[in-house]
C-alpha cells in the first residue's frame, strides 16, 4: 500500500499555526469562564449522606424532602460537647445572618450522637441558643449505627468518673444539600462562617 505525501506549503503551515493559536485561546477562555472552586469539598453525586428519616425535637417526623426550595446543613454532635459542637452551630448560625434575606432558606439541622442523654427537651433548649430556625434530630439509639455508616461518621463512648459523665468522640464536619435535596459539598471543622455563607449562596443561586 502507498501513502501519498502531502507537502506542507506556507499557507498549510500558517492554518495550522492559526489554528493551534485558537485551540489555545479556547482553553484560556474555557479556564477564566470556570466557576471558582468551592470552599468545601465538593461531593456532588456521593453514594453517601443521601438522606434520613429521623424525628425532630418538637416530635415531628422529618426527611429531606420536607426542607425542598432550601440549603440543607447536617451536623452530627452532642449537646454536652465542650468546644467542635457550639463553634459549628455558631458558625452556623452566623452564616444565617451573612446571608441576609435568604437566610430564611437555609434550614441548620443538629444529629445527636448521644440519644441517651439528649432529649427532646435538651435538644430544642440547645438548637434555641443558636438560632430558634435550627432543627435536632433524634435517632433511637439501635438505629442510629445504620445512620452513622450511612453518612460515613465516625463516634465513640469515651467513659468518665461516673456513668453519666461520659463523652462523645466523633466527626467533626457538616454536609450540606442544595436546595433540590442533593447532596453537594462537605465542609470540614473550622472552615469559619465566611466561607460556608459564600458557598451556601452559590447554591442558593443554583451553582
Amino acid at each position: 500500500m502507498t501513502m501519498t505525501h502531502i507537502p506542507l506549503t506556507r499557507r498549510t503551515l500558517m492554518a495550522a499555526a492559526c489554528g493551534a493559536a485558537l485551540l489555545g485561546l479556547a482553553a484560556c477562555t474555557d479556564q477564566a469562564d470556570a466557576p471558582a472552586a468551592f470552599s468545601g469539598i465538593d461531593i456532588t453525586g456521593a453514594d453517601y449522606a443521601t438522606g434520613f428519616s429521623l424525628t425532630d425535637h418538637n416530635g415531628q417526623p422529618r426527611t429531606l424532602t420536607d426542607f425542598k426550595g432550601k440549603v440543607v446543613v447536617v451536623f452530627f454532635g452532642f449537646t454536652q460537647c465542650p468546644d467542635v459542637c457550639p463553634t459549628s452551630m455558631s458558625e452556623l448560625a452566623e452564616a444565617r445572618r451573612l446571608l441576609g434575606p435568604d437566610g430564611e432558606r437555609l434550614q441548620g439541622l443538629f444529629i445527636s450522637v448521644d440519644p441517651e442523654r439528649d432529649t427532646p427537651e435538651i435538644m430544642k433548649q440547645y438548637m434555641a441558643s443558636f438560632d430558634p430556625s435550627f432543627l435536632a434530630l433524634y435517632a433511637a439509639p439501635d438505629a442510629l449505627p445504620a445512620l452513622a455508616r450511612s453518612y460515613k461518621v465516625y463516634y465513640k463512648k469515651v467513659d468518665g468518673p461516673t456513668p453519666t459523665s461520659y463523652s462523645m468522640d466523633h466527626s467533626a464536619g457538616s454536609y450540606i444539600y442544595d436546595p433540590q435535596g442533593r447532596i453537594r459539598l462537605y465542609h470540614r471543622y473550622g472552615t469559619g462562617s465566611a466561607a460556608l455563607a459564600g458557598d451556601l449562596k452559590r447554591l442558593l443561586a443554583g451553582d
